[in-house]
């Protein structure tokens, strides 16, 4: 027999890389199912694609009676998987990680850090409503979309598991118990902090251009029928279809928004809205990057603005804003939003942040809204100002930058200007825009000197 050398396999003979000593068998608990009506609720929603996918077409083609046992069928299999996938469907938590198990054919496992874990949202559809589960959506640091969704559990049960999640990730690495120790004198717990009235919510949402833009379209179809004598079916049907369109993120807004309600939980902020679904979100504070506040156009006759989180974790979220869990107030009054900010980020006022325009030559890449921008830095936050129709402020803790650009473009390059970014780990953070060159420096070079204070401080 010829070849290379022979392979030395005998048990004195060393590896080439080291072996680490087999860790002490330790207690794991069991791993948890999902609840039994999982598949039925699964099946269900299967059921409704299956049925919008034939089409009234398919049903003219075949008849009544082949297109019901077509959509039996594919409810059946559809059905069957389901139960598949719930009985391969597994987690537990080990340490400090949570691990969910499924497949059937390709095994898979996630384990997800809970020291990564910024949000945890209970939330519940209607057909959940209805029977009594939930659904738990868990938001990590650097997920580019919601991880491990556990669909479905009891509401006692998802209760339950998110409170020992995030238990566990305000945890040392080998603490026994959470850290509580906060600044400043204890909160209550479970203190309600504000709820937004239905009134306010469907009268913000008629304060929008979308609504403003169904009596253009009706006006349209009645001058048609005044010019031509007659109603052009085309032109109705066109119509109706775009104001429909038009109008349906305000009422999407007004379902997701509905019985909006802010408590503070200790260092928590819980968050619980929806209608047609209804959403319990818990923040901890500690993982808000930044706030940002909102005054539209049409609000400001009115005083009101809106107010949002920027957790990491959330910057992927849908990008048409409809279920993006990052809201802090859907509308409000002045006193209402300081209140709220504060209750975040301790100290800051909104009306009080100082705030200095950038210099006379960014007109030329801003004609209209170069004296609305500006920056500021107040004793713990870093804020920014844009937005001429609808102003914008961005207030980013010292502590949650991450990293400090000055950038130039072609332009700014010629007028001798620069725009500064102050990053966050969940998402696009603040940026002081035009501003001198020299000053954009010094800027920078002052921010990254707070962000570094501010992180060793924490």
């Amino acid at each position: 027999m010829t070849g290379g050398p022979a392979e030395e396999t005998g048990p004195d003979v060393p590896h080439p890389w080291p072996v680490p000593a087999a860790p002490a068998p330790e207690h794991v608990e069991p791993r948890h199912r999902l609840h039994p009506l999982s598949p039925a609720l699964h099946g269900a929603k299967s059921l409704v694609v299956v049925i919008a996918g034939l089409s009234w077409s398919t049903l003219s083609r075949v008849g009544f009676g082949t297109f019901a046992a077509m959509v039996a069928v594919l409810a059946l299999g559809a059905t069957v998987l389901s139960v598949v996938s719930w009985y391969n469907t597994g987690y537990h938590v080990v340490g400090r990680e949570l691990r969910v198990y499924e497949g059937l054919v390709w095994r898979r496992t996630r384990a997800i850090p809970l020291e990564r874990l910024q949000a945890v949202e209970v939330v519940r559809p209607l057909l959940a409503q209805l029977t009594g589960l939930a659904e738990l959506r868990l938001e990590v640091v650097g997920g580019g979309k919601t991880e491990a969704p556990l669909a479905f559990l009891s509401v006692a049960d998802a209760t339950a598991l998110r409170t020992r999640l995030l238990d566990l990730a305000g945890q040392a690495p080998h603490a026994a118990i959470p850290e509580t120790a906060t600044a400043g004198p204890p909160v209550p717990v479970g203190r309600p902090l504000h709820t937004v009235t239905n009134r306010d919510l469907l009268v913000s949402q008629l304060l929008t251009p979308q609504a403003f833009m169904l009596p253009v379209g009706v006006a349209f179809v009645v001058a048609q029928f005044l010019t031509e004598g007659s109603w052009s079916f085309i032109a109705v049907a066109s119509t109706v279809t775009a104001m429909a369109g038009v109008l349906l993120q305000p009422i999407r807004r007004v379902l997701d928004d509905w019985n909006f309600r802010l408590d503070r939980d200790g260092d928590r902020l819980r968050i619980r809205n929806g209608l047609l679904e209804t959403r319990a979100q818990t923040v901890p504070l500690n993982r808000v990057q930044a706030i940002g506040v909102t005054w539209p156009l049409l609000w400001r006759a009115k005083g009101w603005l809106r107010l949002r989180l920027e957790v990491a974790g959330y910057s992927a979220a849908e990008p048409d804003d409809r279920n993006r869990p990052d809201r802090l107030l859907p509308v409000g009054d002045l006193p209402t939003g300081e209140m709220i900010t504060a209750e975040v980020l301790p100290g800051v006022v909104v009306s009080a942040l100082p705030l200095t325009a950038p210099p006379p030559p960014a007109r030329w890449l801003r004609p209209l809204s170069w004296r609305v921008l500006g920056a500021g830095l107040a004793e713990r936050v870093f804020v920014v100002r844009s937005g001429l129709v609808t102003r914008q402020l961005t207030i980013v803790p010292y502590a949650r930058i991450q990293s400090v650009r000055v950038v130039q473009g072609p332009l700014q390059r010629r007028l001798g200007l620069a725009t500064v970014h102050a990053d966050t780990a969940g998402g696009a953070g603040a940026a002081a825009l035009h501003r001198d060159l020299a000053e954009a420096w010094a800027l920078a070079a002052e921010l990254t000197a707070r962000a570094r204070a501010a992180r060793l401080s924490d």
